[in-house]
């Protein structure tokens, strides 16, 4: 494992890499950090990968402005991460829910750091149940008992049968609160990646915050390059409940646009 922080203007972002081989950059969801990795990275580098990680600003050694930013500068400050690795040429760039944003908005800023870009229970659409919002919010609420908080976490991220205490820590609301006003200053030119590179759409089945969308839909949204993957008993948290099976996809995706 190699440990490093890359500088972006006034941003200090601080990443990590393992194996050796084509570059695949992780990027983790909404207010959570480069630890809800843990499980796929090393599935991903051990099938022939370097396999980098890149620690939003905010959380950890990562810091910098938290204010008047846009999904752009959040890519750029992956862009950084990436860079300082010194992968030694493209990668390919997955987001895990909010994390798929960033990664197509590197798409537009980074393109020639970009081979494909793969979206792990990403949300295409905005509108949510707004019991399934309120337990979004709920899970970043320290002040809740932990019966309240696990029940958010299971209605809005776990498949039944799941373990969701494996998420009661790994919050942080100012990191989320950053993110949703660098979306909201966004344009849209990000939004429809898969006219600029290959797309992978890792799906989850039981997902109630980004529910599996037709093919159809998926290529209105995101462009004709695309294609999907349904991992069966997985929620919205996905990384934790079906580690290998994320990395499979990831690995086959990687592999078969490599070049």
């Amino acid at each position: 494992m190699e440990r490093g922080v890359a500088s972006h203007g006034a941003a200090r972002i601080a990443w990590q890499t393992e194996g050796e081989g084509p570059a695949v950059l992780l990027l983790p969801s909404l207010g959570r950090g480069a630890e809800d990795f843990d499980a796929v990275a090393p599935l991903v580098a051990a099938a022939g990968f370097r396999v980098v990680r890149a620690e939003p600003r905010g959380i950890g050694a990562s810091t910098g402005p938290m204010e008047g930013l846009t999904l752009y500068d959040l890519a750029e400050d992956a862009a950084a991460a990436l860079a300082a690795a010194d992968i030694g040429g493209r990668a390919v760039v997955a987001g895990h829910a909010f994390g798929n944003w960033v990664a197509r908005a590197m798409a537009v800023v980074r393109a020639p750091m970009v081979r494909g870009v793969a979206l792990l229970a990403a949300s295409i659409d905005t509108v949510l149940d707004p019991a399934v919002r309120a337990s979004i919010d709920g899970s970043f609420d320290p002040q809740l008992g932990e019966a309240e908080r696990l029940a958010h976490l299971r209605r809005g991220y776990f498949a039944p049968g799941h373990d969701a205490r494996v998420w009661l820590s790994g919050w942080h609301a100012p990191v989320a609160r950053m993110q949703r006003a660098a979306t909201a200053a966004t344009d849209a030119a990000w939004k429809r990646v898969a006219e600029r590179v290959p797309v992978l759409y890792v799906a989850a089945a039981e997902d109630t915050i980004a529910p599996v969308p037709t093919e159809a839909r998926l290529r209105e949204a995101l462009g004709p390059r695309v294609e999907m993957v349904v991992v069966e008993r997985a929620g919205h948290a996905l990384l934790p409940e079906q580690p290998e099976a994320v990395a499979r996809a990831l690995v086959d995706f990687a592999r078969r646009i490599e070049g």
